[in-house]
């Protein structure tokens, strides 16, 4: 537990450093904000459990990437993470509407084609919403949030 919580903290301390002392990496603040999104849903992940197997997973076949492939239990899981500034438009998890499920299906199907056939697995999809007023960041787990059909 406690090397987790440092871990966490170091990371959080040299994400500052190179914010402050580093020239601006030129991404767009959204792309930024999302990076930083996908690091809070790593560790929040890991405290429930999650074994991480791989992270921004590509296939050389299909568009799109998978942001985390990880273990819950012994169900394999497929998360898609999305970060937001703000809930006044619609809610994070909303952004994976049909295309986004068939993309994100056609990778994990590619994945799954380098395995031995095993049981279980789904996809789960992590919204985290850094309001303006706090620091912290709120984080919302959608275990099996759509299936393949």
């Amino acid at each position: 537990m406690f090397s987790t919580r440092m871990t966490h903290a170091t990371i959080r301390a040299l994400d500052w450093l190179a914010e402050h002392t580093s020239k601006h990496s030129g991404a767009a603040p959204h792309l930024e904000t999302g990076k930083r999104g996908e690091e809070e849903a790593y560790f929040f992940l890991r405290k429930k459990g999650y074994i991480m197997v791989a992270r921004n997973y590509r296939s050389p076949r299909r568009r799109g990437e998978i942001d985390f492939i990880g273990w819950d239990g012994d169900v394999l899981c497929f998360i898609e993470v999305k970060t937001r500034t703000s809930h006044d438009v619609k809610p994070a998890e909303a952004a994976v509407d049909r295309d986004k499920q068939r993309e994100l299906i056609a990778v994990a199907q590619e994945y799954l084609r380098g395995l031995p056939t095993f049981g279980q697995w789904r996809f789960d999809i992590v919204s985290v919403y850094y309001e303006q007023q706090s620091g912290l960041p709120q984080i919302e787990l959608f275990r099996n949030a759509f299936s393949v059909s």
